[in-house]
């Protein structure tokens, strides 16, 4: 294993930490002063000549995002037979033991990345990182569907074979490290909590991220991962296939309801409605939502497996309801239709993703 240790304006914490990794026989030790000031870099100086250890050095300040990405490339070139990197912070909150602890479970775990997750119901933890690993971990939660305790952890074990991959991830500064776990989702890359002590020196905490810029930085990328993944692309393809089908069925339920009577029209128009806007959703989701590589008619065989009860259930409780309830206007018969297929939306959602046009 190699240990990634991106640092900026270091004090004598940087120095234990190094220290520490030398004892504990980590033969691999990358470091990359992050464009610190002159007086800062003697510790870099006296790291270099410490057993194992290699300084990177960028002139200017680039963020932490691109002293990983350095750091990681160095590796891939230099480093080719190592199973992979330990990326920690230089300012003590990281015990050797749970860095070893993180790297012997990725060796333990083939191809997942292993997280150094800090618990954050304990005592003393400043209420800055607290509320925004909170903030965040729902975000997280409620909009990708990735549950992580620790959303803000510096410690990350990575196999060496996904190192080319995080290259060639954006970001530059604190919002690449959101974005390493956003496209761990995304691309399928496993990813595995292992707990670990949560340090912090009230007396004397500091840290480079920046609460306003930063925060802004993670937030956009959260956004923009959001509004570019299959979750917003299945819903802008569901509300155009709600415009077809509810258009559909209002104009079948006007043209036939005088004659077969509300409640039979409404079955009639709704059977006719789902059929077209059905095929019209399926291709949609197809080729512009999850990009599915499957055989057009296999996926179209699964897709009307989950389409025809689904619109049975849908007929059924309307026609129920339009009955029960003596509903007479087609506007209100399909503003109750509507109702109705929100509550099947999100099941629908998760049913294709993992199943109809699941990516092998």
């Amino acid at each position: 294993m190699a240990i990634v240790l991106p640092s900026l304006d270091p004090d004598q914490k940087f120095e234990k930490v190094v220290d520490g990794l030398v004892r504990e026989g980590f033969r691999h030790i990358v470091i990359v002063d992050d464009g610190s000031s002159a007086e800062r870099r003697r510790f870099f100086d006296a790291a270099a000549d410490k057993p194992g250890c290699v300084v990177l050095t960028h002139e200017v300040n680039k963020g932490k995002g691109r002293a990983l990405k350095t750091a990681f490339g160095y590796v891939r070139e230099k480093l080719p037979d190592v199973r992979g990197v330990i990326t920690i912070d230089g300012d003590g909150q990281h015990l050797i033991k749970d860095i070893v602890a993180c790297g012997e479970k990725m060796l333990e775990n083939d191809g997942a990345v292993v997280l150094g997750c800090r618990d954050f119901s304990l005592p003393g933890i400043p209420p800055r990182s607290v509320a925004g690993n909170k903030t965040t971990s729902r975000f997280f939660r409620l909009f990708f569907g990735i549950r992580l305790s620790d959303t803000q952890t510096g410690l990350r074990a990575i196999p060496a074979q996904h190192l080319k991959t995080f290259c060639e991830i954006e970001g530059e500064r604190f919002e690449y490290e959101t974005n390493m776990l956003l496209y761990m989702k995304r691309l399928g890359i496993p990813f595995l909590e292992q707990p670990i002590e949560t340090v912090y020196d009230p007396d004397d905490y500091s840290s480079h991220y920046n609460a306003v810029k930063d925060s802004l930085r993670i937030t956009k990328v959260m956004v923009r991962f959001f509004t570019t993944g299959s979750g917003f692309r299945y819903a802008v393809s569901s509300v155009l296939s709600w415009v077809v089908d509810n258009g559909l069925y209002y104009a079948g339920l006007g043209l036939t309801g005088a004659k077969l009577g509300t409640a039979t029209a409404s079955a009639v128009s709704h059977v006719g409605a789902r059929v077209l806007s059905s095929f019209f959703n399926f291709n949609m989701n197809r080729s512009y939502v999850f990009h599915s590589r499957e055989k057009y008619w296999g996926s179209c065989g699964k897709y009307y497996l989950l389409c025809v009860p689904q619109t049975l259930i849908s007929v059924g409780l309307l026609t129920a309801l339009v009955a029960k309830l003596e509903i007479a206007s087609p506007l209100a018969a399909t503003g109750v239709k509507i109702l109705i297929e929100t509550g099947l939306f999100i099941i629908s959602y998760f049913i294709q993703k993992k199943w109809v046009f699941t990516k092998k």
